[in-house]
């Protein structure tokens, strides 16, 4: 079966960075475009970025553009996310996300990690 195992996550004070890790497994990596996705308390889930399965082509929403950075290692089935110049307002769990064959992004929590959390709070 499909397993993402997200790592990285902890406290970072305001303007800080984060790196993340996903790490993949029970399918073909580097056939799937990949995401990352993040619930802050309360919220909805929200795709925060995306890359294509060659790792050429990266997608993210408006909050984290110029700050977060999508890659990938398909040699390792891993998916990385970049977090610079962090805000309170990032303070949520992070889900790893596999593209669907409808074109979107499997949401928080659809596979069998827990997620990793991130506080930004000085």
């Amino acid at each position: 079966q499909v397993q993402l195992v997200e790592s990285g996550g902890g406290l970072v004070q305001p303007g800080g960075s984060l790196r993340l890790s996903c790490t993949a497994s029970g399918f073909t990596f580097s056939r799937y475009a990949m995401g990352w996705n993040r619930q802050a308390p309360g919220k909805e889930c929200e795709l925060v970025a995306s890359v294509s399965s060659d790792g050429h082509t990266t997608k993210y929403a408006d909050s984290v553009k110029g700050r977060f950075t999508i890659s990938r290692d398909n040699a390792k089935d891993t998916v990385f996310l970049q977090m610079n110049s962090l805000e309170p307002e990032d303070t949520a769990i992070f889900f790893c996300a596999r593209e669907t064959p409808l074109g979107d992004f499997s949401a928080c929590g659809d596979y069998w990690g827990q997620g990793t959390p991130v506080t930004v709070s000085s």
